[in-house]
């Protein structure tokens, strides 16, 4: 089965298992997700295909604008405005949670990369919360975010998911997916897909580790924490520290994300495993980011975010290894500690990054790598 939720945070295999293992009214949200996520399928891929790069726009020109809007329980996009930039908070958590977040990615972008907004040229972040009737899930349709509030109106013994913008690493991953659409553009398929979900990922948890002020070390690296409520056995939707390990739950059944590439996931399912085979990139960004130490969106971040400008729609794992490989001896140095650190990453996850061997002078890369438990092959 294969829903194809383009651009939808939540898998498509939480809510198989759901619609398999749940309760009667578990089994119907999640049917009812499934259709109306589907129904901006084709806005998505139309709005995708004419996607092109942006440059980005003067220094003078950067200004963060931002609108909130409710769909009132409905399905209209984008519904009533409720709150735009400069406002003050409303003591609704989902507007202004959304607004916060919609902030903080925005922030990350322009403050560290020097990106105006999504398109690079100083778009509008639009938000509406409060889509649908226990809709679980959140999306980038293409022009704007759109957030679910969950199980809210089930019985408590049978809520699964809190509102969706109650992890900022989840409005920066949807967002990041705009940043995506107007400059790689990655197929959503396949291991560019699963390279299009990564990359939303790295930048996702980046957006959380930096509104908190944490080190990539004091980091959790869990994707979603905070979506779950408590009947749920799991931390989060995904961890990038230990890919396979967010959540084994009766209802949603097992985390299937690999860490290795020995582990790989061959389906026609989730648009070829987009969702799951995204936790062996995302594995590879968390070793480089550790070994680099310090906040993680400063030099791993940077050598991430250079190569989702450069990289090709149609990247392959090997690709992005190779590119970021490339990038980093461009930014640090050939045989810099960031170089040797991003090789030996891709090789913690079983891809040999660069076309040249590893480098032959590692100084002291494997002994930060044993010392901080970390793979290097």
């Amino acid at each position: 089965m294969n829903h194809s939720l383009i651009n939808c945070f939540l898998p498509p295999y939480i809510l198989e298992k759901i619609i398999q293992l749940g309760t009667e009214q578990q089994r119907q949200r999640a049917v009812l997700t499934v259709r109306q996520s589907n129904q901006f399928r084709l806005q998505r891929e139309e709005l995708a295909a004419r996607a092109a790069p942006r440059a980005p726009s003067p220094a003078a020109a950067a200004a963060k604008q931002r609108v909130v809007y409710t769909a009132n329980h409905q399905s209209g996009l984008p519904g009533t405005v409720v709150r735009q930039e400069g406002g003050p908070p409303t003591g609704d958590p989902a507007v202004d949670e959304a607004y916060d977040g919609a902030g903080g990615t925005y922030d990350l972008y322009w403050d560290v990369y020097q990106r105006n907004s999504i398109d690079g040229s100083g778009m509008r972040l639009d938000s509406t919360v409060h889509y649908q009737q226990g809709y679980d899930n959140a999306f980038w349709n293409g022009q704007q975010m759109v957030y679910g509030d969950g199980d809210e109106d089930l019985p408590p013994a049978q809520r699964l998911f809190n509102r969706f913008t109650i992890a900022v690493d989840v409005i920066g991953h949807e967002l990041t997916h705009g940043v995506t659409q107007f400059t790689s553009n990655l197929v959503y398929a396949n291991q560019p897909g699963a390279l299009n979900e990564s990359f939303s990922d790295v930048f996702g948890s980046l957006v959380k580790q930096r509104t908190l002020g944490h080190t990539a070390m004091a980091a959790d690296w869990i994707v979603g924490q905070g979506l779950f409520t408590a009947n749920v056995r799991g931390v989060g939707i995904r961890s990038m520290k230990a890919p396979g390990t967010a959540y084994d739950d009766p209802v949603l059944g097992k985390d299937p994300q690999p860490a290795h590439m020995n582990n790989y996931v061959q389906t026609a399912d989730d648009n070829g495993g987009v969702h799951i085979n995204s936790g062996i990139p995302n594995h590879a960004f968390y070793l480089a980011a550790v070994t680099l130490g310090g906040y993680a969106w400063e030099k791993a971040g940077k050598i991430w975010f250079v190569t989702l400008q450069r990289i090709a729609s149609t990247a392959s794992f090997q690709d992005a290894a190779n590119l970021t490989y490339t990038i980093a001896a461009e930014l640090y140095g050939a045989n810099s500690l960031e170089q040797q650190a991003i090789h030996a990453a891709w090789d913690g996850v079983g891809i040999s990054a660069g076309d040249v061997p590893p480098v032959t002078n590692p100084g002291c890369l494997p002994a930060i790598m044993k010392f901080l438990g970390l793979r290097t092959g």
